[in-house]
C-alpha cells in the first residue's frame, strides 16, 4: 500500500496538537488536548511526562479516526516539543521525577552559578547564555535532589519521552536532536557533541546525557503495544523530531538567510535565519539555535510570557461592559484591539515591561512587569496597546544585537505565526517598529507541519526539506508594510524602552 500521509505532533506547554497531512502539506485532520500544569509551590512549575504520552495517543488516534484513512497509509510520525524544560527517566524509561518546566524558576541559583563559573565559556560553546534551561535545571537536581539525580539514567525532553515509549526504547537508547542542544548547557553546538570541558567544569556525569542525532534520524518503529494506544500500524517509522521553534521555522518556510520568524504564542519568540554561527557573548540575550536545515542557524530570543500578558490583562483588568457578562474571548480581543488601534503610536508616553515572571533573554529571574509613565489621560486602551508595543520593542532590542553580531545579515521580511498573528494591529506595530514587512501565512499549525515534513524525510517520501518547505508555505494576503512616519516615532522610543529595562533590572535586583 502506498504511504501517502504523515503525522506531526506538537507537544506544547498547555496543549498537545496532532495533525495528519498529505505529503504535499494538505491538512486532513487535526485534534488537540489540554495538558495539565502543576504549581505545587511558589516558583515551581511541573508537568507529567505521562500526560504528554497520553494526550499524544489521544489526539493521534482521533485524527486517524476522523480522517477515515487506513493507518497503513501513514508513512511516519514525528514530535516537536517545548524546548527549555527537561525531564528525567530511569533505566526502564520511566520518569524518575516530574518534568521540570521552562516556566519553573527554582534553578535560579544555578543559573547564577553557571554564570559566575564560566558564563562566557558556556555562551561561546553552546550558543546560549546561562538561563532557565537544561543546564541550570540539571545542576539543581544534582545538588538539591541527589537521590533523584542518582536514579536518573538520562535527561530527556517531552518529544523524546513520547517517541521512546512508542518505540519501546531503553534508557541507553535515549536521544536528543541537535535543535535543542543550545539549551543543554553542556553541548558544543558547532560540533554537535557534548563538551568535555563544560561537563568536567560543572561535574556532570556525561553518561546521563542522551546521544545527539539529526531530526530526521529514524529512532525506532511503533510497537504492538503503542499501536493500540495511538491507532497506528505496528512498524510505522518514528523520526527523532525537533524543538517546537525549529519546527515552526521550517513549517513557515524560514529557510533562507535574512528571513525572520515571529512566533506570537504563549511565549513571544523572534528568530532570524543565517548561515553562520555567532554566539552573543557580549549581551547574552540571543540564543544560537540550529535550524532543522543543515548549516543554517536561527539566532533567537524570547519573552517568557509575551502572549500570556494579553490574556492576563484581559482577565484581570479589562471590563468594558461595566459588570455585564463579557463576550467570548475572540470577540473581546477584537474589541480590545479595535480600541487600542485608536491610541496613537507610543501610547502618549506609557511604556510596559512584559517580564511578569522574570526575563529570559538575557536571563534575569528577578525582573517583573511594570508600567512606566502613566498619567491621568491614559485609558484601558493605552495600557493594552502598551503591552502590544512592549513585545515589538523587546524584538527591536533583539534585532539590534543580531545586527551587531551578524553585520552582513540583510533582512528580507518577517513571517508571523501563532495566535497573535491574527491581529492586524499587532502585526502593523511590529512592522513599524522593526522596519520590515510582516507576512501572515495561511495555515495555523506550522509546528505540526514542520515536524511532519521531518517525518517525511525520515521515511524517504520527502527528499529536500528546504525546497519542500518553500513550496508548501502559503502566504495569506499582502504583507504589512512598515509605516515610515510611525517608524520614526518608535525609533525614538526604543532606546527609552531599553533604558527602562536596564533601570528596572537594577531595581528588582536590589537587595533589602
Amino acid at each position: 500500500m502506498k504511504k501517502s500521509y504523515l503525522i506531526g505532533v506538537d507537544l506544547g506547554t498547555s496543549s498537545t496538537k496532532s495533525a495528519l497531512f498529505t505529503i504535499t502539506g494538505k491538512k486532513i485532520a487535526e485534534a488537540s488536548a489540554a495538558v495539565p500544569i502543576y504549581y505545587p509551590q511558589p516558583g515551581i512549575v511541573e508537568q507529567n511526562d505521562q500526560d504528554f504520552y497520553d494526550t499524544a495517543a489521544q489526539t493521534v488516534q482521533k485524527v486517524i479516526q476522523e480522517s477515515g484513512i487506513d493507518p497503513k497509509e501513514i508513512a511516519a510520525i514525528a514530535f516537536d516539543s517545548q524546548m527549555a524544560g527537561i525531564g528525567m527517566i530511569d533505566e526502564h524509561f520511566h520518569p524518575s521525577a516530574r518534568f521540570d518546566s521552562w516556566l519553573d524558576m527554582r534553578c535560579k541559583p544555578y543559573i547564577d552559578c553557571m554564570d559566575r563559573e564560566a558564563g562566557e565559556l558556556v555562551t561561546q560553546i553552546t550558543g546560549c547564555p546561562p538561563t532557565c534551561a537544561h543546564g541550570s535545571k540539571i545542576l539543581w537536581w544534582k545538588n538539591e535532589q541527589p537521590e533523584i539525580y542518582s536514579n536518573t539514567a538520562k535527561y530527556v525532553i517531552p518529544g523524546v519521552y513520547v517517541a521512546g515509549r512508542m518505540a519501546g526504547l531503553r534508557a541507553e537508547d535515549a536521544f536528543i536532536d541537535y535543535t535543542y542542544i543550545h539549551f543543554s548547557g553542556f553541548a558544543d553546538n558547532e560540533k554537535k557533541c557534548w563538551s568535555e570541558e563544560l561537563c568536567n567544569r560543572f561535574g556532570i556525569d556525561q553518561s546521563k546525557l542522551p546521544r545527539i542525532v539529526n531530526p530526521w534520524d529514524v529512532i525506532g518503529e511503533v510497537t504492538e503495544e503503542s499501536s493500540k494506544n495511538f491507532g497506528l500500524t505496528p512498524g510505522t517509522i518514528i523520526a527523532a523530531g525537533a524543538g517546537d521553534t525549529a519546527a515552526n521555522a521550517l513549517g513557515a518556510g524560514i529557510v533562507h538567510p535574512g528571513m525572520l520568524l515571529d512566533v506570537a504564542g504563549t511565549a513571544s519568540v523572534l528568530a532570524g535565519c543565517t548561515n553562520r554561527y555567532a554566539a552573543d557573548v557580549k549581551n547574552r540575550a540571543l540564543i544560537s539555535m540550529r535550524s532543522i536545515i543543515p548549516d543554517l542557524w536561527n539566532p533567537l530570543a524570547y519573552i517568557g510570557g509575551g502572549g500570556i500578558a494579553l490574556s492576563w490583562f484581559k482577565e484581570q483588568f479589562y471590563n468594558t461592559n461595566r459588570g455585564k457578562p463579557l463576550p467570548d474571548d475572540e470577540d473581546l480581543y477584537a474589541e480590545m484591539m479595535a480600541a487600542a488601534a485608536n491610541v496613537a503610536p507610543g501610547c502618549e508616553g506609557l511604556l510596559f515591561s512584559p517580564h511578569l515572571g522574570g526575563r529570559i533573554c538575557p536571563s534575569d529571574a528577578e525582573m517583573r512587569g511594570a508600567w512606566i509613565g502613566a498619567s491621568w489621560s491614559h485609558t484601558q486602551s493605552h495600557f493594552f496597546r502598551a503591552i502590544l508595543e512592549s513585545v515589538a520593542f523587546e524584538y527591536a532590542y533583539y534585532l539590534d544585537i543580531m545586527r551587531d553580531i551578524l553585520p552582513d545579515l540583510s533582512l528580507v521580511n518577517a513571517r508571523v505565526v501563532g495566535g497573535g498573528a491574527k491581529s492586524d494591529l499587532w502585526n502593523q506595530i511590529k512592522s513599524d517598529v522593526l522596519a520590515v514587512p510582516y507576512q501572515r501565512l495561511k495555515c495555523k499549525e506550522f509546528g505540526s507541519w514542520g515536524i511532519a515534513m521531518v517525518a517525511g524525510k525520515a521515511a524517504g517520501v520527502i527528499e529536500n526539506l528546504s525546497e519542500h518547505a518553500i513550496q508548501t508555505s502559503h502566504l495569506s494576503g499582502d504583507p504589512f508594510q512598515p509605516n515610515d512616519e510611525n517608524g520614526k516615532i518608535y525609533q525614538q522610543i526604543i532606546q527609552k524602552y531599553i533604558c527602562m529595562e536596564n533601570t528596572l533590572s537594577r531595581f528588582f535586583n536590589q537587595k533589602p
